[in-house]
């Protein structure tokens, strides 16, 4: 596909799939660097680690954002999203570290439809987050669809079957 997106039927959209289902395992089993690592080593023997780190961030924001819906019930309940500090008080997404805020973002994107300006959402922290900071974005990623999955099935609302697997 020329954009990048991933086909679901290619053995791309499994490798990707595969590597966030083995973050998820890990970082459900309180493996928070296990769960980078397994993204690192899925994107890194990858001939397009760059495309696939952005596709892998991209096909979780996609989850979390198709949970985000169907907790709003389709779109007819508003969902808030709230950034907290380090102290647990609330602060304007403007003021939140900068993976946080390119997280709630790209999520924010996602959940309005709009894929091109969550994929620039993304490419702009890859070319310019430093390693750490892509790791924290990738852990936001991650912590979301852990709890938005377990929000949804707690009220038995859809989640995508590979994210309950990873997460049984």
């Amino acid at each position: 596909m020329e954009d990048g997106s991933v086909d679901p039927h290619s053995e791309r959209q499994r490798r990707i799939i595969a590597a966030a289902s083995q973050a998820l395992a890990a970082m459900h089993a309180g493996e928070d660097e296990g769960a980078l690592d397994e993204v690192a080593d899925a994107v890194r023997s990858s001939p397009n680690s760059r495309t696939d780190a952005r596709e892998l961030m991209l096909l979780l924001f996609r989850e979390c954002s198709a949970m985000v819906a169907a907790l709003g019930s389709g779109g007819t309940t508003p969902v808030r999203m709230q950034v907290y500090d380090d102290d647990g008080q609330e602060v304007p997404i403007d003021q939140a570290d900068p993976p946080v805020r390119t997280a709630v973002r790209t999520l924010l994107a996602e959940v309005h439809g709009d894929t091109d300006a969550a994929r620039a959402h993304i490419e702009i922290a890859l070319a310019n987050a430093a390693p750490n900071e892509m790791a924290m974005l990738m852990v936001q990623a991650l912590r979301w669809t852990i709890r938005l999955s377990s929000e949804c099935t707690n009220r038995n609302l859809p989640v995508a079957d590979w994210i309950t697997t990873a997460l049984s």
